[in-house]
């Protein structure tokens, strides 16, 4: 396919783009990213990785989700679903989730490439772990737990706290999972049994069953086109990527209010 493109994107034009769209030296920023829309990139996803932490600075903190949703309960596949008589097998042969071997699913390459960067930490949730790069990369992973995967006491709950950012770079609200911490904060939100397969201190591993928060994310897009809406959503281009960055407070804030009217 012919290259249309005037000149190929470099660290510091990406690290202008990222200061014009108000990305804040020193913050926490959880970006979702898909590297197509940007256009062409000298050197790929690590440019991106560069520009995004020149700007971020040495105090700031580069956030990436990391997750492994095929480490489930096969009982619940459905693109595609799998034979019954398949489900004891994968429930007893799928390896336990590693945070320093496991790959991320479906993430896209720079989450991958934040997560395998030297320094990074990543926390041990087998199905929703975030991995982090900078200062504060240490305290987000830490101690997440499995059931309340996405909740107040998850890396979530944390980026909330230390009043985050959230970078959409290419992607729309529906890879926007900061929504789901308001799930957790509806009044008796649905449940279900979830599974995975985890390490064991013994250097084994087994299956391990909990119950969490029946998340949905099939409304995001409508979520976030009225967030949209509200003001608090800056717009504006990286590369050829169409952006959005804002407060994960304020997103957070207007989706408990938004689900609890919509839902």
């Amino acid at each position: 396919m012919e290259i249309t493109q005037a000149a190929p994107l470099t660290r510091a034009m990406l690290a202008a783009d990222l200061v014009r769209l108000g990305v804040r030296p020193g913050s926490v920023l959880v970006v979702h990213a898909s590297m197509r829309p940007l256009g062409w990139v000298c050197g790929g996803p690590q440019t991106v990785v560069l520009a995004l932490r020149d700007v971020l600075g040495p105090d700031g903190t580069l956030v990436v989700p990391t997750h492994t949703p095929d480490n489930s309960d096969p009982a619940n596949w459905r693109n595609p679903p799998v034979p019954e008589h398949w489900w004891a097998t994968i429930r007893d042969e799928m390896p336990g989730f590693d945070p320093a071997v496991t790959p991320s699913r479906w993430m896209g390459a720079l989450a991958e490439l934040v997560r395998t960067s030297p320094g990074a930490r990543r926390s041990d949730h087998p199905q929703v772990s975030f991995a982090a790069l900078g200062a504060r990369a240490g305290d987000l992973v830490a101690d997440h737990p499995r059931a309340g995967m996405l909740g107040d006491a998850s890396p979530l709950g944390r980026l909330y706290d230390l009043d985050a950012d959230v970078l959409l770079l290419g992607v729309g609200h529906d890879s926007n999972t900061s929504l789901h911490l308001a799930e957790y904060r509806q009044p008796d939100p649905p449940r279900e049994r979830l599974g995975a397969a985890v390490l064991t201190g013994a250097g084994g591993r087994e299956w391990s069953w909990w119950d969490d928060v029946d998340l949905d994310e099939g409304d995001f897009e409508l979520l976030g086109a009225d967030l949209d809406g509200t003001g608090a959503v800056r717009f504006g281009e990286v590369g050829a990527a169409r952006c959005r960055l804002m407060r994960q407070r304020a997103a957070v804030d207007f989706a408990v209010d938004w689900i609890a009217a919509n839902r």
